[in-house]
């Protein structure tokens, strides 16, 4: 893998993939400001990637005056622009350096360096930051709090000790604070508070690590928190000491955080943990947990190394790993618990307070609406859910859920890419127009390309709810003004589905409108992270539902293509019946009857072993009346219709939790069996293995034995499959790509398979595989779409 394929400010690749600049320009022999016995020179240098509010420009003014250099450096609206005289040597060095030593939070994309005519500055400063162009600077995501200014905060003796909006150009809010750009004070929303005489000589001093650090505060000028206690102000003078004692005493305290509010409990304490379930309307869905530090995290799960350094790193996310713990009620009937390190002071502050270790930390919201993070908002929504709320003075721009990764078999996996990652630029994409990619309905985000760069939106939620459709307009609108794009001018990518609320508004903006379907969108997300958008591949796209060309709902589909030059469906999961059509999604019994239904003998379901609800037989009888039943082709009902029969026969209470519970269930099996699936060159025939299942489970065979032998099968047959059609339609690279690749076990299953094939297999990294990620896929589809066919 060449780093030239790998995404820019993606934030979950290894620290080693981070690309190393060399200088762009050498000084010419002919440099006009080189002459024999003239050894001084002028160069003007662009510096492009994540370079604001992560100390760059503090960095450049250190680099330039240790060089004896004088000039200049300043934001502008691409990133940091630079003039720099001196000795050529010296200029030179500082090339080197700008990239080999820059701020270990930076992502430089390119450094363009050039001869510029000499201004005759008698020393280096820093110059405000001009507003020229349209903006494409890429935006620091926000970062965990750093070691100096954690020594600090518990320092007694230090001016900030135990002030909660601690931070230095190394640290702190970066996205959830920017109103505008370029990244300047008055840009963000820490612009109400003037700073004191301290903070301002720290600010100009380019000897202190806050030397230009945009949100410096301090307890004398700076917000503070405060605890409201049913929705009056407590008369505690600690009200970080006081909600950690809230905490231990069993409460639910909501906490403003970096990107909104979390509720807060005792995640050792049941009855806790069951108020906040029963508060929340969240009957079943695993609750993640906050630890005060890495031995923590290692003694509730067991964590792979790169699962550590997920944890550990900037983005400080939720990570997913199998429990060592188990903690009542937190992650019910799930192997995998989601653990996250403290990433924000106050959260430091109230571990030293006492606060229980491991907390409950889950957005603050009702079962699928947006995290709440506007203080008004959040007094509403919480009465009733926490039982006191930690009030922070500093509003937040926009709302950051946390961002979930796993380590997977092939590398870490993206789940939900939200604070810590966005709006990291995840692509570039020819130039031309900006493209607005409005995603898809569930777990929505919107990605906008200026320039060429892909800006990708953090997770905005589910569009079925209103309060979510009102963060996908905010954040459409927040792009559009951040990056001074015209709506009019836009090319606006959507889903195909025609009922789509995303589809619905993507109708009313931009001048052309491009449709992609579905699992083309899944496919190309892929291709989009690589740079990689001529590249002939096979596709493989396993999700629950989306809409497919002819109008039945796909979810197991086969493309060869490329996204220059299209995918065409070449194969797919041999189609079922889907009583109730997405309806079903809740309801397994309700899959299982359809899919059952192609079997030629059927023993009755609805006796041991397998007891199927009375759901199953009103299935089969509506399917029989030919009433509201539809085809489909989705691998992720197939999960379902499995999961069904092997004893999971209630409605699910999230979406995916059959499929989880079905992997869970086969990570506990050491059998080596493997399930048949028949594939011919353009189906996958399910039928084979549902009747093995019946059969077996018929038999008494262990559950998770039938369930890890169906995962085995599934992935032998999809990569043999995928194989042949890549011989057939001479692509050397396999993509996967959609919701069902969230599994572990079934990816590391079809990679086995394809190990020694020759051909190369590419997943989701700086995205989701899910369609969190559609909306890059969307985009670079309409990147391209001038070339593609009809």
């Amino acid at each position: 893998m060449s780093d030239s394929a790998l995404p820019e400010g993606g934030g979950i690749l290894p620290a080693r993939w981070r690309r190393v600049m060399k200088p762009t320009t050498e000084p010419a022999a002919d440099d006009p400001q080189i002459s024999p016995g003239r050894l001084r020179s002028a160069r003007r240098f662009s510096v492009t990637g994540i370079v604001q509010g992560v100390g760059f420009r503090p960095f450049v003014f250190r680099l330039a005056t240790a060089r004896g250099l004088a000039g200049w450096v300043r934001n502008d609206d691409r990133g940091v622009e630079i003039h720099a005289e001196g000795d050529v040597s010296d200029l030179l060095s500082f090339e080197i350096a700008l990239t080999n030593e820059a701020p270990a939070a930076a992502r430089i994309a390119a450094v363009v360096a050039a001869p510029a005519p000499p201004e005759g500055p008698a020393r280096f400063e820093i110059l405000p930051s001009p507003a020229q162009h349209v903006p494409t600077a890429r935006i620091s995501p926000d970062l965990p709090v750093c070691a100096d200014c954690l020594r600090e905060l518990t320092d007694r003796g230090d001016r900030r000790f135990g002030y909660p909006y601690i931070n230095c150009t190394n640290c702190g809010p970066r996205y959830s604070i920017v109103l505008d750009l370029p990244y300047d004070r008055a840009h963000t929303t820490m612009s109400a508070w003037a700073m004191c005489e301290d903070c301002r000589r720290e600010y100009l001093d380019p000897g202190d690590r806050r030397f230009h650090a945009q949100p410096v505060a301090c307890p004398r000028c700076g917000p503070g928190y405060r605890l409201t206690i049913e929705r009056r102000d407590s008369d505690d003078a600690d009200p970080i000491r006081a909600a950690a004692g809230l905490l231990r005493e069993g409460k639910v305290v909501a906490i403003k955080g970096i990107g909104g509010y979390h509720l807060a409990c005792d995640a050792r304490n049941e009855a806790a943990v069951t108020a906040l379930r029963d508060r929340k309307y969240r009957k079943e869905r695993p609750f993640a947990v906050m630890v005060a530090d890495a031995s923590g995290l290692r003694s509730l799960v067991h964590a792979s190394d790169e699962a550590a350094r997920l944890a550990l790193s900037d983005a400080r996310p939720i990570v997913l790993a199998p429990k060592r713990a188990e903690l009542a009620g937190v992650a019910p009937e799930n192997a995998d618990l989601g653990v996250m390190l403290p990433h924000a002071p106050l959260h430091h502050l109230l571990f030293a307070a006492g606060a229980p270790d491991p907390l409950v930390m889950t957005s603050a919201n009702r079962s699928s609406e947006p995290i709440a993070y506007e203080d008004d908002d959040a007094a509403v929504k919480m009465a009733g859910l926490a039982d006191a709320i930690l009030v922070g003075g500093r509003a937040i721009a926009r709302r950051m859920d946390d961002s979930v990764v796993h380590d997977g078999p092939l590398g870490p996996v993206m789940v939900r890419r939200s604070r810590g990652y966005a709006p990291g630029t995840v692509a570039t994409m020819p130039a031309g127009p900006p493209i607005l990619a409005v995603g898809g309905d569930l777990k929505n985000t919107v990605t906008l390309v200026v320039n060429g760069q892909a800006f990708v939106s953090q997770h905005l939620g589910d569009l079925d709810h209103y309060a979510a459709l009102t963060a996908f307009d905010d954040a459409i609108a927040d792009l559009l003004r951040m990056y001074a794009v015209n709506q009019d001018e836009l090319i606006v990518a959507h889903d195909s589905h025609p009922a789509y609320h995303s589809t619905a508004r993507a109708a009313s903006l931009g001048r052309q409108r491009v449709a992609v379907q579905h699992h083309r969108g899944h496919i190309a997300s892929v291709l989009a992270e690589r740079g990689a958008l001529s590249a002939r591949v096979v596709g493989v796209a396993f999700d629950g539902t989306g809409f497919g060309d002819d109008g039945n709902i796909w979810g197991g589909e086969f493309f060869a293509g490329s996204v220059t030059g299209g995918l065409e469906r070449v194969a797919h999961l041999r189609p079922a019946a889907l009583p109730g059509g997405d309806a079903a999604a809740r309801l397994p019994a309700q899959t299982a009857a359809g899919f059952v239904d192609a079997l030629d003998r059927l023993p009755d379901l609805t006796q041991p072993p397998f007891e199927l609800p009375a759901q199953y037989q009103a299935s089969r009888r509506v399917m029989r009346a030919g009433v509201r039943t539809f085809t489909t082709t989705s691998v992720g009902r197939l999960f379902d219709a499995v999961a069904a029969l092997l004893g999971f026969v209630r409605r699910m209470t999230f979406e995916g939790q059959a499929a989880i519970w079905l992997e869970h269930l086969a990570r506990a099996s050491t059998t080596s069996w493997s399930l048949p699936l028949d594939w011919s060159g353009s189906e996958l025939d399910f039928r084979p293995a549902l009747a093995t299942v019946i059969d077996a489970r018929t038999l008494g065979l262990a559950p998770g034995d039938i369930a890890r032998a169906f995962h085995r099968g599934l992935a032998r047959s999809t990569a043999a499959l995928a194989l042949s059609l890549a011989e057939a339609h001479d692509a050397e690279v396999i993509v996967l790509s959609g919701g069902v690749f969230q599994n572990a076990l079934l990816l590391g299953d079809v990679d086995e398979a394809l190990t020694g094939s020759g051909r190369e297999l590419w997943v989701n990294r700086a995205v989701p595989p899910t369609d969190g990620g559609i909306s890059l896929g969307q985009a670079a589809y309409a990147s391209v779409s001038e070339l593609l066919p009809g």
